[in-house]
């Protein structure tokens, strides 16, 4: 299963004309009919799909949507949307005709200006995602991995609900355990613990709350203790709760609760 349709940024510029979000809007929350029939047309891999035949240096797809003609190109399993044009009603041209000539055009250029020279008949490099949709994949980072922090902290919060036991999971190299108590109708209280480094990318604090939930105190430099939970005085959470001490250990943790990151066994998302 491919991952969601982007657009280079050449092609949001100059042939969708639309002018280019915030980084912490990533390129694939673009509403547009073409990166939407591409998320269609690739989320199954057993879905059929058309090459453009006339483009042989590299494997370029069709998609076409109301009016709107596109060319895809698949990598590391995200469908790049590398060139789109519009077909005018009655008009003659074609957009996969004009792709093919401009192609033919670059590879002419190629050729001309390096050594040994291409024996494609078409040359499309200057389509492809280049050194700014790197750049632009990288700034967009720090939304993912709070998404993917955030849907992981909704996920174990509402298991730990369930059965009232610490449910965990590995994200990017760093354990996650959350363990839920709301059994008294009135307050919720929540344990958090972390083990190692979250290298998710985001410098920015993730902070997702619940309603009726607790905030322990000092939640950011403390961690849950072995016999201290659930606490003992529910009306005061420090009960519960002692300052991380400053050592150089790696072995702070409880590991009958959460799972040393670096064990084999460690339960991966």
């Amino acid at each position: 299963m491919a991952g969601r349709a982007r657009p280079t940024l050449r092609c949001l510029r100059e042939d969708l004309t639309l002018a280019i979000p915030r980084a912490d809007t990533p390129l694939e929350d673009i509403g547009h009919p073409l990166l939407a029939k591409i998320g269609d047309r690739f989320a199954d891999d057993e879905t059929p799909r058309e090459r453009i035949a006339a483009i042989d240096d590299q494997v370029l797809f069709k998609v076409k949507v109301q009016r709107w003609r596109g060319a895809v190109w698949v990598d590391a399993g995200i469908p790049w949307l590398v060139a789109a044009g519009q077909r005018e009603e009655g008009s003659p041209d074609d957009f996969y005709a004009a792709l093919a000539a401009h192609a033919t055009a670059a590879r002419a250029r190629y050729n001309a200006g390096h050594s040994p020279a291409l024996t494609t008949t078409t040359y499309i490099g200057d389509l492809l995602p280049g050194r700014e949709d790197e750049l632009r994949w990288r700034a967009e980072s720090a939304t993912r991995a709070e998404r993917t922090l955030r849907a992981a902290v909704h996920r174990l919060v509402r298991e730990s609900l369930l059965d009232g036991q610490e449910h965990a999971v590995m994200l990017d190299g760093a354990a996650l355990g959350i363990q839920v108590l709301a059994d008294q109708g009135h307050e919720t209280y929540v344990a958090i613990r972390i083990i190692g480094s979250y290298r998710g990318g985001s410098s920015r604090r993730s902070s997702v709350s619940y309603p009726g939930a607790r905030p322990t105190h000092g939640c950011r430099t403390t961690r849950c203790r072995s016999g201290q939970w659930p606490p003992k005085n529910r009306s005061d959470p420090t009960s519960w709760t002692q300052p991380r001490p400053r050592s150089s250990s790696t072995s702070n943790h409880d590991p009958a609760i959460l799972p040393d990151p670096t064990a084999s066994n460690a339960p991966r998302p």
